[in-house]
């Protein structure tokens, strides 16, 4: 069993939902010491989303089996004023649309949803076909890696923080104290 025990993004969960889990974790591993933290978005360098029309690609396994409706892209899109969040489906191509016949749930968001030849060509179509001001790349990779995007583009991020204390870092030089002075 783990040692130490995250319950993420608190600031968006609710007070509700962290003790259902925290009693969740408590039953299953009495013993974990847990933290608590949040996960904040962050955009990296460059375009300003305000007023701005934008395509949001989010990661495709997280809307699909993780049934989330959006995800970073979205809240970024959110919070830093976009006037719109552009819907691709009417853009949507091969693998694309399919996903979009599965998984009704997804609405404003553009999965992306592998990396063979065809789902990337896919998902470049889509993007190209789309009228938006910017598209805001949510993805755990940076797609611009993969495909040609003609538009302007912003990675999204998530990142840890903690939230009050103790925090990771604190736990952790705890936990390897003993290991660094030799006695673990």
């Amino acid at each position: 069993m783990a040692d130490i025990a995250i319950i993420g993004k608190v600031g968006s969960a609710g007070l509700q939902r962290v003790e259902q889990v925290r009693q969740q974790i408590e039953a299953v591993n009495p013993g974990a010491q847990l933290l608590l933290a949040d996960s904040k978005v962050e955009l990296e360098p460059g375009e300003n989303l305000r007023g701005k029309r934008v395509l949001v690609v989010e990661d495709g396994p997280t809307l699909t089996h993780g049934e989330m409706p959006f995800g970073a892209g979205v809240v970024a899109a959110r919070e830093h004023g976009a006037a719109q969040i552009v819907d691709p489906r009417p853009t949507a191509c091969g693998s694309i649309r399919e996903t979009y016949q599965r998984y009704p749930h997804l609405q404003r968001v553009l999965p992306a949803m592998g990396y063979s030849a065809g789902q990337v060509a896919d998902l470049e179509e889509t993007i190209a076909g789309a009228d938006c001001d910017l598209v805001l790349l949510a993805t755990p990779i940076d797609l611009r890696r993969l495909i040609r995007i003609d538009k302007p583009s912003l990675r999204i991020r998530y990142s840890y923080h903690d939230h009050g204390e103790p925090t990771l870092a604190q736990v952790l030089k705890a936990r390897l104290a003993p290991l660094e002075s030799g006695a673990g």
